[in-house]
């Protein structure tokens, strides 16, 4: 389940992909976008981009990056497209990613499951050359300034965001669930993180809300009339 993103081949046309599979079937590796946000309050997916352009930003967990990591592996999982639907699915991935990914060919190593030895497995099985589109620097939804890719931004904005496909905290929960659930070290720490400071924002937003409600109740409680709140030899 590991696509290594190091010594790809790159097609920025995105037009040479049957060389890639000669048999006409295509795999497409899948690594977790969706949309959870609008045009005007975007939301915050995770997006595969270059080794080389995320070494010049300014990652402030740059120091928690896990060996998978640091070795270019990213974790996910690659669909079979039976060649009978390539040339339809290429074509509809091509037109939708096109504008803000380039195409890239990387090997993706099979693997066992969480009872077996992860880096056997990638050592061992038979790689499968997938298609993945990795993100641009030039792409528009980019956090380009730092301040904004800086956890406790992050963590903001996803307590807020909802978008077609749901909720943007619902996005950060699953994804931390599925990369647990390999359960072969692929959890991620940055999305760990991000988990616990949306909980966290979660809950303090809860208390407020419920602390709001009871100043609203005492508010119109105290608003009555004297003869509302005596009932028989009973002060309320």
């Amino acid at each position: 389940m590991a696509a290594i993103s190091q010594g790809h081949q790159v097609h920025p046309d995105g037009r040479t992909w049957k060389t890639q599979f000669p048999k006409g079937d295509l795999w497409v590796f899948g690594y977790g976008t969706d949309h959870r946000g609008t045009p005007e309050q975007p939301g915050r997916v995770v997006t595969v981009i270059e080794r080389e352009f995320w070494e010049t930003l300014d990652d402030p967990l740059a120091g928690l990056e896990t060996e998978s990591a640091s070795t270019g592996k990213v974790w996910g999982a690659a669909y079979h497209i039976p060649a009978s639907h390539a040339e339809e699915v290429h074509d509809y991935l091509d037109e939708r990613e096109i504008d803000g990914y380039s195409v890239h060919f990387t090997p993706f190593h099979p693997t066992s499951g969480p009872s077996a030895d992860p880096q056997e497995n990638a050592d061992h099985a038979t790689p499968i050359t997938t298609m993945v589109y990795i993100g641009r620097p030039t792409n528009p939804q980019f956090l380009r300034e730092s301040e904004r890719r800086e956890p406790q931004d992050v963590a903001q904005v996803i307590s807020a965001g909802h978008g077609l496909s749901g909720k943007n905290t619902e996005y950060l929960y699953l994804l931390e669930k599925a990369l647990e659930g390999l359960g072969l070290g692929t959890a991620d720490v940055h999305v760990t993180d991000l988990v616990k400071r949306v909980k966290a924002i979660e809950e303090a937003g809860l208390a407020d809300r419920e602390e709001q409600e009871a100043e609203q109740e005492l508010k119109e409680y105290l608003a009555r009339s004297p003869a509302e709140h005596v009932h028989g030899d009973k002060i309320e």
